[in-house]
C-alpha cells in the first residue's frame, strides 16, 4: 500500500472531469442541482460552456443525456446514487441502456458512509439495480487513484457506464504506477487459505484483514474487483482453484451486489464456499460514517471472522 492519504473518490471524479474537459471537445457534464456535493462544480468552473445544471429532475436529466449522446456527445450525468440509480431507473434502462448510448453516470454518496444523511440517502441497492440492466458497465473504485483512472477509462469506451463514488475520505490503496482496466480484477496479495474479493472502500479494509489473518498464520489472497459488471470470472476461477473458498466485501446490500455476482459466477464454474460481508439486507441509519461502518459490520474484524468461517466450510 502507498502512504496513507485520505481522499473521497467523489473528489477524484470532479478532478478527472476537468482533465477530460481539457482534451475532449464533444464532452458535456450534467448535474441534478448537486454540483457542490458531486464535485462536478469543479468542471463547471473550468468549462462552463460544457456544463448544464438540469435541476432536481434526475429522470429528465437522463433523458436529455440520452439525447445529447445520440447526437454524438460523450455525456457524464451526475447525482447521488439514490437518485441516479433509484429515482431515474426507468430512464436509465429505457433511454440510455436499451439503445446503448454513450452516457456515463457519476453516482456519488453511495453506501452507508453517507453518514448523517441517513437511510433515505444511503443507497445500498444501486449495484443490484444497475446489474439487472443489459449492457451496463459498473465501476466501483477503491480510492482516488483508481477513481480517476476509472473515469478516464469510462470516457474512452463506448456505451453506458455506472460509476460509484463515495462521500467519505478513504485511505489511498494504489500509487501512480497502478494500471486500471475495465473488466479486470487485480490480485493485491497472494494467499493459499482464503480469497477476499473486495470492492470500493472495502478494499483497504480487506488488506487490513489479510494482515490480521497473516498474524494468525492464515494466508489470504486479496482481489480488488473495481469492475462489478462485466465481472472478471477468470480471476475468480483462479482464486477458487488456489484457495478453495471466497469472502466478498462490499459497502452494499449482500443481495444483488458483488457477493451475489461472485456466487453466481462460481456456482456455474467452480462451486466453493462463498461468504459475504456487506449490509445484511437492512436499511441504514443516521450517524457518523466511520461508526456506521462498524455498526453494519463493514470492517476488517468481520472480514476476518467470515474468512475463518469460510475456511471451516472447505
Amino acid at each position: 500500500m502507498a502512504d496513507i492519504i485520505k481522499t473521497a473518490t467523489r473528489d477524484a471524479y470532479g478532478k478527472a472531469l476537468v482533465e477530460l474537459g481539457d482534451k475532449m471537445e464533444k464532452l458535456v457534464v450534467f448535474d441534478a442541482d448537486l454540483a457542490a456535493a458531486t464535485k462536478t462544480g469543479m468542471f463547471k468552473k473550468a468549462h462552463p460552456d460544457k456544463f448544464i445544471d438540469c435541476g432536481i429532475a434526475e429522470g429528465n436529466m437522463m433523458g436529455v443525456a440520452a439525447g445529447m449522446a445520440s447526437a454524438g456527445y460523450t455525456v457524464f450525468a451526475s447525482s447521488f446514487a439514490m437518485f441516479a440509480a433509484g429515482r431515474a431507473f426507468e430512464q436509465v434502462r429505457n433511454t440510455i441502456c436499451y439503445p446503448h448510448l454513450n452516457v456515463k453516470i457519476g453516482a456519488t454518496h453511495a453506501g452507508i458512509s453517507v453518514g448523517e444523511d441517513g437511510a433515505s440517502h444511503q443507497c445500498c441497492e444501486d449495484i443490484a439495480l444497475m446489474r439487472s440492466i443489459p449492457g451496463m458497465t459498473i465501476l466501483n473504485p477503491a480510492d482516488d487513484v483508481e477513481a480517476r483512472l476509472a473515469v478516464l477509462a469510462a470516457a474512452e469506451m463506448n456505451g453506458p457506464v455506472y460509476m460509484r463514488f463515495g462521500r467519505l475520505a478513504v485511505p489511498r490503496v494504489f500509487d501512480e504506477n497502478y494500471k486500471f482496466e475495465i473488466g479486470k480484477g487485480v490480485y493485491l496479495t497472494e494467499g493459499t487459505d482464503v480469497t477476499i474479493v473486495a470492492t470500493g472502500l472495502m478494499v483497504e479494509r480487506a488488506l487490513v484483514a489479510a494482515e490480521q489473518l497473516k498474524a494468525e498464520g492464515i494466508s489470504a489472497a486479496v482481489i480488488n474487483m473495481a469492475t462489478i459488471k462485466p465481472l472478471d470470472k477468470e480471476i475468480l476461477l483462479d482464486a477458487a482453484n488456489k484457495t478453495g473458498c471466497i469472502v466478498t466485501a462490499e459497502e452494499h446490500n449482500i443481495i444483488g451486489g458483488l457477493g451475489s455476482a461472485v456466487a453466481e459466477a462460481l456456482a456455474e464454474t467452480k462451486p466453493v464456499p462463498v461468504l459475504r460481508v456487506g449490509v445484511e439486507d437492512v436499511f441504514g441509519k443516521s450517524g457518523p460514517a466511520l461508526e456506521l461502518l462498524d455498526i453494519f459490520g463493514l470492517n476488517a474484524a468481520n472480514i476476518v471472522a467470515k474468512a475463518k468461517a469460510a475456511i471451516a466450510l472447505k
